[in-house]
């Protein structure tokens, strides 16, 4: 029996087949979360289900006590696209952060700023489960019942650069930032208090660390979110997509900070194995092949605009679409909920998430195509009517707000 640590809806998943899931009934599911951002390239993609086969053939593990080619491979082709300096290989998004919070503090250590050790975060970031990662992440809710939590940590109002500047002072090690909220509710950050970040960090002689676990990897229509933004960053970490399943995540640093680490300092057995690996290699091609960016792109504007029109149409339920890419939230509005639209939606084939802040959490698979986009929102707005229905019969309130 698996512990009860996720609240998980009542289906069985045997199958997937490109951007559709398929249950122990038969059942069909357009799956518009795509593994919480993981599936870019659809389920079961042949060339990577092939990378994955042929590696597993080859070599499954030879630990990191000696080299081995596809992650010298995949570190060579990531610090190449980023134009960073060195990779470190873990295997989730809250390890890739874990890594990036030790680094600045090293860092810091490294250049005789001993005093130097806040991590500053943002209100409505998430950035891992992990203790150090939890303490870095501004919801109560997540860190109830784990306390103590490790100290030096800092946070600053999301998007706000006046709040900013005030707190960056001279123990702030690093400023750890999401470039697209993903679990507050879809917010995206703004160009100015990235580039202001920049600035500041700069002066003060912090780092600035980019958690791209969601929204990177071809996302929001580039590789790396902070592509988007034009603003580049110290260390970037990200996980989730890169191997489209397999478990996977890295921490990127640039020159400025990638000494800072030496042997000994951090490790992981499993990071950087072959299999995920080779799969993160086949991903970075097919997105090449596919020219993935301009369909991120693309698909983006269509869905973009057919949320915003299904909001007018809904507009005693829903809000504005907002996000970047294909990481988009739909506010649903008071007293209406959004986990009952996720259940409607999922009876009636479309998998979705719900996110902080009573949102809808799009985040389908890169390759959605037009037809499956429009078949999604068709799929949703029925699932509001139905939930209206639902609360029209059962809450009085919801009858007359309907």
């Amino acid at each position: 029996m698996l512990l009860e640590t996720y609240n998980r809806a009542p289906v069985t998943i045997v199958r997937g087949e490109g951007c559709e899931l398929l249950d122990d009934r038969g059942r069909r599911y357009l799956d518009f979360i795509g593994g919480l951002a993981v599936a870019a390239l659809g389920h079961a993609h042949p060339a990577i289900a092939e990378a994955v086969a042929a590696q597993a053939r080859t070599l499954t593990h030879a630990s990191n006590l000696y080299h081995h080619e596809p992650a010298g491979t995949l570190a060579r082709e990531l610090v190449a696209r980023a134009r960073m300096s060195g990779a470190f290989f873990c295997n989730s998004g809250a390890e890739a952060n874990e890594a990036a919070i030790k680094l600045a503090r090293k860092w810091a250590f490294r250049r005789g700023e001993r005093e130097r050790t806040t991590i500053l975060a943002c209100t409505g970031s998430f950035h891992g489960r992990t203790l150090g990662a939890l303490a870095a992440t501004a919801n109560a809710a997540y860190q109830e019942g784990f306390g103590p939590l490790p100290g030096g940590f800092a946070f600053v109002p999301f998007n706000d650069t006046a709040a900013l500047d005030s707190a960056i002072a001279s123990r702030v090690a690093a400023v750890i930032v999401e470039p697209v909220q993903g679990e507050s509710g879809v917010h995206a950050a703004t160009p100015d208090f990235l580039a202001q970040a920049r600035r500041l960090c700069d002066e003060r002689g912090a780092l600035l660390i980019f958690d791209e676990v969601q929204c990177g990897v071809g996302r929001l229509g580039t590789l790396f979110a902070f592509e988007r933004f034009g603003v580049r960053p110290d260390v970037v970490t990200f996980a989730k997509a890169l191997a489209n399943g397999l478990p996977i995540g890295v921490m990127l640093a640039n020159e400025r900070a990638a000494g800072a680490f030496r042997p000994g300092d951090h490790g992981s057995t499993f990071g950087g194995s072959p299999v995920p690996c080779a799969a993160a290699l086949a991903h970075l091609r097919l997105r090449d092949e596919l020219d993935l960016d301009a369909r991120v792109r693309a698909r983006s504007r269509q869905l973009f605009d057919a949320l915003a029109q299904l909001a007018r149409a809904k507009s005693k339920v829903l809000g504005s679409p907002r996000g970047m890419g294909l990481l988009i939230g739909v506010p649903v509005l008071a007293p209406y909920d959004a986990a009952a639209i996720v259940a409607q939606a999922r009876e009636g084939g479309l998998l979705i998430g719900s996110a902080g802040g009573n949102t809808l959490r799009f985040a389908p698979p890169l390759i959605v195509s037009e037809s499956e986009a429009s078949r999604a929102v068709e799929l949703l707005a029925t699932a509001v009517d139905r939930a209206r229905q639902r609360w029209s019969t059962t809450d009085d309130v919801c009858s007359k707000r309907a």
